[in-house]
This record gives structure tokens, sequence and C-alpha cells, in this order.
């Protein structure tokens, strides 16, 4: 008998258990979410064809679609309906994800009572915690409210049983990759569970018109826990950051249906609970009558609200052969380039034998380029053991030729140090539109910054080095 033919039905497929990417072969690693170990093989589904069927609501012109319904409703925390664009629309799903212990659960409770106290039935359903441990937090941060619900599962079942008998406006599951349906193979948090529940979650959300927030896990990189279609379901995004250690929080959007991604809210998490903060630039900085050697101030970008920082540098005479370079809020690579700028550009040759310490005030993280000047500026001050002028504010990009590069956001970033005191700037290029009474010079290269340096103690800085060693 002749040996039958492999026809492509009979060949197996492979499905990334991540993102859903699907290939005819197997690959170790998937192409679309680049993770390692993801990809697995499963059955060739049959190949059915669906035949038109009934709609449920007839197309309409786009011009008499009814817009009302998408109107955001405010949560009673202006810091997070800055970055939802206004407030929670009916039947939007919100996924909130953030490290362990950076205070999600403390927010949303706090979102959730402010939510009841407008008389709009709420209901919170945990899955990691008990009822009375959520109860104990609801107590210390005073949310405690008749028209707020709280329930204790992790069956997806009993959850839309919930829904049925509190009939909320306002959902709030904490955590998503801990419900599971006992229908669908597979642990909770693995990409069949999540599927499931999500997709449960938001077919009874945009049915009823409930706004749903779903508390997301992440993985040791900072990236949401679970298949990545969980992002690609919802409709926003946000990523709750901070550090344990520090009282700052910040809300950054990095999805969003209905408004921008470019808003950032900050929060304060203290024992009784988590506030918002309008104006959280003061967290950064450190009040002294008169300046420091090796501090110098810029003024940061956190989405399109400007915040003014503080960067501190020391340098010290190093006791051993390789000498210390340690950073605490800024990224080490930058650090080190803004190093040999100083030392090759600036001619500043007291650096390379010392231990150079540098960090920011407040636990803020400063990312972006427009902090080098003002790093490169807090460096030279700490090794010439001189300090800055006060009231000076350094903002700009330095690249390895030694020029300063202009950055955006120029404008705001004046009016917000103007706003604080400050009546000196360096800039690179046209500034634009400069605050009144302010005092702004513009630096084309490290050589015209480090003029603002008192000339002769930046001389005598090389040579002191040099007599010591």
């Amino acid at each position: 008998m002749a040996a039958r033919t492999k026809t492509s039905k009979d060949r197996p497929s492979y499905r990334c258990t991540e993102c859903g990417w699907q290939t005819a072969k197997w690959l170790g690693r998937c192409p679309e979410c680049q993770a390692w170990g993801t990809v697995e093989e499963y059955g060739t589904p049959a190949v059915r064809t669906t035949t038109p069927g009934r709609v449920t609501t007839s197309a309409l012109p786009i011009g008499q679609v009814d817009g009302r319904q998408a109107t955001a409703r405010p949560t009673g925390v202006p810091e997070l309906d800055r970055v939802l664009g206004g407030g929670l629309v009916p039947g939007a799903v919100v996924l909130v994800a953030g490290e362990p212990g950076v205070g999600k659960s403390t927010l949303l409770l706090d979102v959730a009572a402010k939510s009841a106290s407008a008389e709009h039935p709420t209901l919170y359903v945990t899955g990691e915690e008990s009822a009375s441990q959520v109860r104990l937090r609801a107590d210390r941060i005073h949310a405690i409210d008749d028209h707020l619900y709280l329930a204790a599962e992790t069956d997806l079942a009993a959850v839309l049983g919930h829904l049925d008998a509190v009939k909320p406006s306002l959902l709030i599951m904490d955590s998503v990759q801990t419900v599971a349906s006992p229908e669908i193979d597979g642990a909770p948090g693995g990409m069949a569970q999540v599927r499931e529940v999500a997709g449960a979650l938001i077919r009874a959300s945009k049915e009823r018109g409930m706004a749903t927030l779903l508390v997301g896990h992440v993985t040791k990189d900072g990236a949401i826990a679970g298949p990545r279609l969980l992002e690609h379901l919802v409709d926003v995004v946000l990523h709750f950051e901070g550090d344990r250690h520090a009282r700052l929080r910040l809300v950054r959007g990095v999805k969003n249906r209905y408004g921008t991604t470019d808003e950032v809210g900050c929060f304060e998490l203290h024992d009784e609970g988590i506030t918002g903060l309008a104006d959280p630039s003061g967290l950064f900085l450190t009040r002294r009558d008169e300046p420091v050697p090796g501090t110098c101030l810029t003024v940061t970008l956190e989405g399109r609200r400007p915040l003014v920082a503080e960067v501190q540098a020391l340098t010290v005479d190093s006791q051993i052969p390789s000498p210390r370079r340690t950073t605490s809020g800024l990224e080490t690579s930058r650090v080190s380039m803004m190093l040999a700028v100083l030392e090759q550009r600036g001619r500043i040759s007291a650096l390379g034998k010392r231990d150079i310490y540098s960090a920011t005030v407040g636990g803020v993280k400063l990312t972006e380029p427009a902090a080098d000047l003002a790093v490169a500026l807090a460096l030279a001050s700490a090794a010439s053991d001189t300090p800055l002028p006060k009231n000076l504010v350094a903002i700009g990009e330095v690249g390895l030729a030694g020029e300063v590069r202009r950055v955006t956001g120029v404008q705001r970033r004046l009016a917000e140090a103007h706003r604080l005191g400050f009546t000196h700037a360096l800039v690179p290029g046209d500034p634009g539109k400069v605050p009144p009474g302010m005092k702004v010079r513009e630096v084309a290269d490290m050589g015209e910054a480090l003029s603002v340096l008192p000339r002769s103690r930046r001389r005598e800085a090389p040579r002191e080095a040099e007599d010591r060693r």
C-alpha cells in the first residue's frame, strides 16, 4: 500500500503562550513578544465557515451615534483623572499594574470609597486577601461607605453572581490573575484563564455600562505578568511606579483609548493612605540658605508635567585601585558619559582617580537626556568644591563632543522654575519666550556652561589633585 501523503492539516501548529502569536514551525523565541521558551505545539482546529447571522444593532451613520455615552465621570481623585483623561468612562476597562507593595490596592480602595460616597454602587472583589484584611485597610484610610460592597472571591462564576446581586456602576478586581474559571483548563494566571476571565469581565462591563478597574501583577523586569493579550483587550493600561522606600508614587498611562498617554499622576503614600500631589516639585528639592558644592537643579518632564529636581554629587579620594562609581536615581551609563566629557572636553582631570557618588533628592528617577547638563555641573562643582550660583537651573542634553543640545518643552520647564522662585537658567539655543524677571543664558558647549563656576577655584582643582598624587 502506498504511503499516505502528509497534508497541511496533519502538520502541527505552534502558539506563543504569552501573546498568542501562531506559526507553523517551532521557535525558541517568539518574534512578537520576544519571550523565550513560550512557543508550544497545539492541535490544529478544524476550518469552519461562519454564515451571516442576525445583527444586534443596526449600523448608523457616524454622525447619528450618541457620543454622550462615552462621557467620562470623575473618580474623585484629581491626579488619577488627569491620567485617565477626565475620569472613568462607563463600560471602560482599566488595567492597573505595579510592583507588590507600591500602593495599588490602597489607591483603588480610595477610588472605590470616593465613588461610593457619590451614591454610586461600587463592588470591590479581592482574590489575594480576605475581606477582613481589606476592612482593616479601609478603616486606616477612612474608606467606609454604605454603597461600597466587598467580596473575597477567586471563582469567575461567583464574581459574575455578585454583579447580578449588587448591580454596581464600578467594579474593582484585585487581581485579575487570581480569578479562574473551573470550565477552563489551566492554572490561575495562565494564558487560557486570563483570557477567559478578562473576556467575561469586559463583556459584563460593556453590557452593563459598568466601569471596571483590574489590578495586574508585574514581573521582575517591570512588565505586566501574564499574556500580552490582556493589554490588548482592555481600554486603558496604567503603570503604578515608585520606590517603596520613598513617598512618591507615579501613575503613568501606557495605553488610553479615551485620552492621551502624555499625562502623569503624582501621589504621596503615607500611614493614613495615599493622596494626590498637585505640586510635587517640593519633594525633590532641599531647602537651604546658601548653595552647597556638588548640587545643581534641573527641570524634568514626566509626561507633559514639568518637575524641578535636584542632582547631588560627591567626590572623595579613592582608597582602592578602581575608584567607585555609585548612582541613585540616575542612569549609571549617562553619569559615566558626563565624567568622560568633563575630563576630555572640560579639562577637569581630578575626576579620574576619585570615588564619585551621584544621586537625586526625593527618590525621583531622572532618565531623560535633558538632565545631562545638571549632572555635569554637579560633578564639576563637587570636583572643584565650589557651589553653583544660587537660584540656578540647568537644562540641556550633553553630547560626547561637549556640545549642549536642545531639548523639548523648554518654555514649560522655565515657567515651572520661575513659579518656584528660580531666577537664573542655563539652556541650549533659543529658549523662546522667557518668563518676566528670569535671566536665561544660552550655552553652546560645556566650556560655556562651566564658566558659571568661579574661575580661580575651577583652575585649582586639577592642580590640587596632581599635588595629592
